[in-house]
């Protein structure tokens, strides 16, 4: 009697979690599935923010805008430097506070940890007193740190850092070491171990990060503004140009963007299940 008069709760509740579930990703999607949505609008002004009619010209002429085509391609240009940069570094250092222990390993630890709880604010503000300062003093030379590029690339590879180093570090936190010791056995050595056992092990967790650090860097407004000096990347074009115009070809590189990460993460998943497999 109370198995059954219990089954209808039961069922009640899963349905419940049901909805709340489909509540929380509607909520999550919903901006993402508008982008996408208003990619396919024919705005009458210059504002890109209400419906008046579907077309297909902003998919066919996705770089209309100059200004903005250039915001994104050096966009591109500074997540793939600084990605590339955080990316091999981090997965040192995740390797090396993993691998071995070594006095103040937990001091690394925590200010792994210190840029990610730091303000943005305040990581970007304390980037372009040092780099006004570095100016200032000739190091090494007057131009060399005006901000522009290269300081866009230092300030992302930074705080991309942290990402990549904590991700790699998670997946390393169940490697056996084990497996390193029977490749050495077997006459493997060093660089081989690593190439053959090591980093195809450890990849899936690599390739998250540098994927994480690669929307980050995306992303990124505040740190970038105050070491941007003359160069726009694409947010800070947005931004600035949401002042007088919002062209639907902002939604079309922005759904672009979402395409291919949502492959790479398909991708992804498919060779990390056949692997298992």
């Amino acid at each position: 009697m109370s198995a059954a008069s219990s089954k209808p709760v039961s069922n009640k509740g899963k349905r419940v979690l049901q909805v709340v579930t489909a509540l929380v990703f509607l909520y999550l999607f919903a901006p993402i599935i508008w982008i996408v949505a208003f990619s396919f609008n024919k705005p009458t002004g210059k504002y890109n923010l209400q419906w008046k009619g579907f077309t297909l010209d902003n998919w066919l002429h996705p770089f209309a805008d100059a200004d903005l085509t250039s915001a994104f391609v050096r966009s591109l240009q500074v997540a793939a430097v600084s990605v590339t940069l955080a990316t091999v570094m981090g997965s040192m250092m995740a390797l090396a506070l993993s691998k071995y222990r070594f006095r103040g390993n937990s001091g690394v630890d925590i200010f792994l940890v210190l840029p990610l709880t730091t303000p943005e604010i305040v990581l970007g503000a304390s980037l372009l007193t040092m780099f006004i300062d570095f100016n200032d003093a000739g190091i090494p030379t007057e131009s060399f740190w005006d901000r522009g590029m290269f300081t866009i690339i230092i300030a992302h590879t930074l705080f991309c850092l942290s990402f990549v180093a904590l991700t790699v570090k998670a997946r390393i936190r169940g490697f056996d070491w084990r497996l390193e010791e029977a490749a050495a056995d077997l006459g493997a050595g060093p660089w081989r171990t690593f190439s053959r056992v090591t980093f195809p092990l450890i990849l899936p967790g690599i390739f998250a990060a540098a994927l994480l650090s690669f929307a980050l860097s995306i992303d990124d407004y505040i740190i970038t503004s105050f070491n941007k000096g003359q160069t726009n990347t694409m947010p800070i074009h947005i931004w600035d140009s949401f002042k007088v115009e919002f062209r639907p070809q902002v939604n079309v590189l922005a759904s672009m963007i979402l395409i291919v990460s949502a492959a790479l993460l398909v991708g992804s998943s498919i060779v990390s299940s056949r692997r298992a497999k």
